[in-house]
C-alpha cells in the first residue's frame, strides 16, 4: 500500500545569487501548494521543507546540483539557421521543442546567432545557479486519495481541473 503523502502550502520569494529576485508567491492571495513527493518542486527545497512546521520561516540555500542541476554542456549545441522555423525572424530568447532520443520533449533556448548558425542551450535557464529562498510554512494536510492519484496537490494554490 502507498505511504500516505501530504501536502504541503507555503509562500517564498526566490533570489539568485546576486540578490535579485527571480520569482514570489507573495503578490498572491494564496500561497504555493504541492503533493510531497511528486517531483513539482526542486528536491533541495522539498527536503527542506519537510522539516518545517506550520508558521515556521526559514532562509533556504539550495545549491545548483539539488535545484534545477548544474550545467551540461552537452545540451549546449550550434545548428544551422535554416533548420530552425522561423528562421529569418530567430532572435536570442527564442525557444524551441525538439524530442529527445527516449522521445522526451526538450526545450532549447537561442542563446546566440553568428550568421548561418545559431548556439542553442537545452539547459533549465537557472541550472548551474545556487539559490535562495525566503519561506513561510502555511498549512501542512494529508494528500486526498484524488490527489494521490493525480500526482498533484488540488485546490487553492495547486492545480485546478
Amino acid at each position: 500500500m502507498a505511504t500516505q503523502k501530504r501536502v504541503i502550502s507555503f509562500h517564498y520569494t526566490l533570489t539568485d545569487s546576486s540578490g535579485e529576485v527571480i520569482d514570489t508567491s507573495r503578490d498572491q492571495n494564496v500561497p504555493f501548494s504541492f503533493l510531497e513527493g511528486s517531483g513539482q518542486i526542486i528536491p533541495g527545497l522539498e527536503k527542506a521543507l519537510a522539516l518545517l512546521s506550520v508558521g515556521d520561516t526559514r532562509k533556504v540555500e539550495v545549491a545548483a546540483a539539488d535545484a534545477y542541476g548544474t550545467v551540461d554542456e552537452q545540451l549546449m549545441v550550434k545548428v544551422p539557421r535554416e533548420k530552425l522555423p522561423n528562421s529569418a525572424e530567430l532572435q536570442e530568447g527564442d525557444q524551441f521543442q525538439a524530442t529527445g532520443p527516449n522521445g522526451e520533449v526538450l526545450l532549447f533556448r537561442v542563446i546566440g546567432i553568428e550568421g548561418a548558425e545559431v548556439a542553442l542551450d537545452g539547459n533549465h535557464p537557472l541550472a548551474g545557479e545556487d539559490l535562495t529562498f525566503d519561506v513561510e510554512m502555511m498549512a501542512v494536510r494529508d494528500a486526498t486519495p484524488e490527489e494521490m492519484a493525480h500526482g498533484h496537490a488540488h485546490g487553492e494554490g495547486g492545480h485546478h481541473h
